[in-house]
């Protein structure tokens, strides 16, 4: 039976957090959000039991305010830095610290969103089990992420001592390209202008240039959603779990359906060859599956996003 929960989401009002959020609060969770902008976000307060609060990652005074005396942590927000130590202060350093602070409030769940970044080198049917090879300092920060999330069993005891177990039961959702149409008037679409390009070169008629074969298992963040909810309603511990979408789309497919619906477009498809294999290399999103009963297709979700995408550059091209 399902039990009432409050939950605190970093990023709640993000790409990705916001459709958590939502989803979080219409299984009857009560939530609280912490945002840089809440003001933007007025929308979500109509349902009640979202509280939004104004804060960074390294508001840990704040966190611990608010984490404490909640049953779960969602931790979605990623601080930036242009360099390795920034990175390290602003998103791996922050979030060790929103984890040990859930620890010692009580708080009985945490969970981690990292990326397929972390896992680097493409590999045939790459799952769950493989080794971490991060490509970049975003991959290395969520696969260090994911290791002290995962490795945080016990505190290391005093000379003497025994080892203190924790409490708190720790998993990762690792998403890879995840777009989102916004839930509200103002809400947020992801920072790749890829969709957004392909709109406007619809509507104004200019080539739409994309790689061939260029593509990825995208999943809507209304689809992640129903992952998060699963696993935050579950009673697993120390698991990580990847979420995408079990079918392979192209960019070139995303560029046919934007001229599909908008067929008065006089634009065409310039095809890029970069000798890129027609075979993809999948990630395996078994797992999800076996365990939440949870398997995503991508082309119905995408059309809808494609749309919203096609209305916002028809306003920008009317001036409105």
């Amino acid at each position: 039976m399902k039990i009432n929960m409050k939950v605190f989401i970093t990023g709640g009002t993000g790409c990705i957090g916001q459709y958590v959020t939502l989803a979080a609060a219409e299984r009857g969770h009560e939530v609280i959000v912490l945002s840089r902008t809440p003001g933007k976000y007025a929308p979500m307060l109509g349902m009640g039991n979202i509280k939004i609060v104004k804060g960074l990652m390294t508001d840990y005074s704040l966190m611990a305010e608010y984490a404490g005396g909640c049953d779960a942590v969602i931790s979605i927000a990623l601080g930036w830095g242009n360099e390795p130590v920034s990175m390290l202060t602003n998103d791996t350093l922050a979030t060790v610290n929103l984890l040990e602070i859930t620890e010692k409030a009580g708080v009985g769940k945490f969970i981690f969103t990292s990326s397929t970044a972390a896992m680097g080198h493409n590999r045939p049917d790459m799952d769950e089990t493989f080794c971490n090879m991060p490509l970049n300092l975003y991959g290395s920060t969520k696969a260090a992420i994911e290791a002290y999330v995962l490795g945080f069993s016990q505190y290391f005891p005093e000379a003497g001592q025994e080892p203190r177990k924790v409490a708190i039961k720790r998993n990762v959702i690792r998403p890879g390209y995840t777009y989102a149409t916004p839930c509200f008037e103002g809400g947020t679409t992801q920072l790749d202008p890829r969709f957004r390009d392909i709109a406007d070169a619809v509507v104004n008629n200019k080539p739409i240039r994309i790689i061939k074969h260029d593509g990825t298992q995208f999943l809507s963040a209304g689809q992640i959603a129903k992952a998060y909810v699963s696993l935050l309603e579950s009673d697993l511990n120390e698991q990580v779990f990847l979420a995408l979408a079990a079918d392979y789309i192209t960019w070139e497919r995303i560029a046919s359906i934007a001229l599909e619906e908008y067929p008065q477009s006089a634009s065409e498809i310039e095809l890029e060859d970069k000798g890129w294999s027609s075979t993809p290399m999948m990630y395996g999103v078994g797992k999800m599956k076996r365990v939440f009963g949870l398997e995503f297709t991508g082309e119905d979700e995408i059309r809808e996003h494609v749309k919203w995408n096609i209305k916002m550059a028809i306003n920008k091209k009317e001036g409105n």
